[in-house]
């Protein structure tokens, strides 16, 4: 398939046009093709392993996702299908469902068998929801009927306490439309939006269930399916309550995106990759964005572009298991060879009609790309960091994780790092945690963050505390300005002469210029101030061969400050961060001058509490 023609004069910063989106979406379906099932009921796709739901759920998998991607393209093209995409998809919804269950080679697994069926139910049921005039109206009754059995047990409780609940409320939203199972499926929509609201902490933040974890499914999970179901069902009540959160929440959102249109990798199924292009889409869809059309499609396309230009999909076009092309450490038990396609949510767009402005208009930039952002997302305790030189993002994380408890599980390095940025890290394995401050024990380890208590944010800065170990916390705190950050850490309840490691960015040879200075705390030599050290710390998804400062220190009381300069940038030959900020400590309080001349204040002491 020929590359349409790039637009500079319509897409200034990406080239690309609504044309480029239906071949690109083309392009991903005629690729699985050849790994459909003899009726096209399962798409088995290779990869290095399956999931732990076994090779016939992700098989599924790969028939769902990617015909949810048929469905946006079709639905977007009010029923043009130039490849024919849905009359093979209309044969395999047959197959799999004639007999599921069965050890066949079309049979679906059955939503009570195997519970990752429930996720790719709801997959179906929107697909079929978009898609209903040209595919389920001209099913025989027999197999809708067969169809409706299948999806049927997804309107029970869900069994997984998160995010999870939205596919029974999708499943049951297509069931409310086509008239099946109407009181039971009403009560799954109202249980379901009962439930994801003990998560809403406000300023358009959820959790992702009972433990503090922000990521991107608050994008393209927790305000997609309210707030499309309320969309496509043309319910006002719900569509009043649900798209002022979406607004509300990509205010924010829109900061986490680069100039070189990468979205932040901070979380967990980062392999779903351009699905991070959903909720912007489905703001304009709905008409609760703060972006302009132009902003939107400007984002969406750069982040589309951002994958395919760097690799994402194999010499086969098929999408891989990783960020840019293949990586191991990103893929999750969960994860199977289909489940990168669940980036068919980020063609949301197509649902827009070819004489929309987010299609017409001319592409506008990113904040990224317009002016230095220093941002606190309150709820979650993160602080957003960006600056226009370079278009670099830098997310600091003084409240998410995703476990429970210190003693729950080691530290995910999707989440329990301090800081995240668009163009680096993190560290996994064996390597040494970046962007992370640890007491070390006797024997060399290192300890792990475990849950962060958000401490506070404010103008330029954010704060938490964590439990590394019993008996000790730590009051963290990041203050922000420009490409500079004061890393601030208040260690309490440590023995005297425990010794302490701050570190910095993972940054790999291509990548941006890593800085990291002692400013408080941190020993000298001979009445200068000690150089950091350098960690070899092997291979990130933004490459091999990274390597991560440090410094190193000790407690000497009850209770010891470590403070440190850190800079993250592009630019080129950057100015040491000392130009950027002068810091005085006195006591536990900070006081910083930035280079512009504007002071801040924070007092710790005041965060501990």
């Amino acid at each position: 398939m020929p590359t349409p023609p790039e637009n500079r004069e319509l897409s200034p910063y990406t080239g690309w046009t609504r044309a480029h989106w239906e071949t690109t979406a083309d392009r991903l379906l005629l690729a699985v093709r050849p790994f459909a099932s003899p009726h096209h009921g399962l798409i088995d796709l290779p990869g290095p392993r399956p999931s732990w739901s076994g090779a016939r759920s992700d098989g599924l998998e790969g028939w769902a996702r990617t015909f949810l991607l048929a469905a946006l393209r079709v639905a977007g093209g009010q029923g043009a299908d130039p490849h024919d995409h849905l009359s093979r998809y209309a044969e395999g919804l047959t197959a799999g469902t004639a007999q599921p269950g069965r050890a066949d080679a079309d049979s679906w697994p059955l939503t009570t068998d195997t519970r990752q069926a429930i996720v790719e139910a709801a997959s179906v049921a929107l697909g079929l929801r978009l898609t209903r005039p040209w595919l389920w109206d001209r099913l025989d009754d027999r197999t809708r009927e067969r169809v409706a059995d299948w999806l049927r047990p997804a309107l029970g409780p869900s069994p997984v306490d998160n995010n999870w609940w939205l596919f029974g409320l999708t499943v049951a939203g297509f069931l409310q439309d086509v008239g099946a199972d109407t009181d039971r499926a009403a009560a799954t929509v109202d249980r379901s939006l009962a439930r994801i609201e003990d998560w809403y902490l406000g300023d358009g933040w959820y959790s992702d269930g009972d433990n503090r974890a922000f990521d991107h499914y608050n994008a393209w999970a927790l305000h997609f399916y309210p707030v499309l179901h309320a969309h496509l069902a043309g319910d006002r009540e719900l569509l009043d309550r649900y798209g002022p959160r979406l607004r509300a929440h990509l205010d924010d959102y829109v900061h986490l995106f680069d100039a070189d249109g990468a979205p932040l990798p901070y979380g967990r199924s980062l392999i779903y990759r351009f699905a991070a292009a959903a909720a912007p889409w489905l703001g304009t869809l709905t008409g609760h964005t703060p972006l302009t059309p132009g902003a939107t499609r400007r984002l969406a396309s750069g982040t589309l572009r951002y994958f395919l230009d760097r690799g994402a999909t194999d010499p086969n076009g098929l999408l891989t298991l990783g960020w840019h092309g293949p990586y191991a450490p990103l893929v999750q038990e969960y994860s199977g060879p289909g489940s990168p396609y669940w980036a068919s949510k980020g063609f949301l767009g197509l649902l827009l009609p070819a004489d929309h402005p987010a299609w017409t208009d001319p592409e506008e930039p990113l904040p990224a790309e317009r002016a230095d952002t220093v941002r606190p997302f309150a709820p979650a305790g993160l602080l957003v960091q960006t600056t226009a030189a370079d278009g670099l993002v830098r997310l600091h994380n003084h409240g998410s994780n995703h476990v429970g408890s210190a003693e729950a599980a080691e530290d995910d390095p999707g989440y329990a790092r301090h800081a995240y940025s668009t163009r680096t890290g993190p560290t996994t394995g064996p390597a040494p945690a970046d962007n992370h401050f640890a007491l070390l024990t006797e024997d060399g380890r290192t300890t792990t963050r475990g849950p962060a208590v958000p401490a506070g944010t404010g103008p330029g800065w954010a704060a938490s505390r964590h439990t590394p170990c019993p008996g000790v916390r730590i009051l963290s705190a990041t203050l922000a300005h420009g490409r500079a950050e004061v890393r601030a850490h208040l260690v309490l309840g440590a023995p005297e002469g425990t010794p302490v490691r701050q570190t910095g960015w993972a940054t790999t040879p291509e990548g941006p210029h890593a800085q990291l200075h002692p400013v408080h705390g941190y020993p000298t030599d001979r009445g200068a101030t000690a150089l950091p050290t350098e960690l070899p710390t092997g291979e990130t998804l933004q490459g091999p061969d990274s390597r991560t400062l440090a410094l190193h220190g000790t407690t000497s009381g009850p209770a010891t400050l470590f403070v440190a300069l850190a800079s993250l940038t592009a630019e080129p030959a950057p100015a040491p961060v000392t130009d950027l900020a002068a810091v005085r400590v006195a006591g536990h309080t900070l006081h910083v001058t930035w280079r512009n001349g504007t002071t801040v204040e924070l007092d710790l002491d005041a965060r501990d509490r």
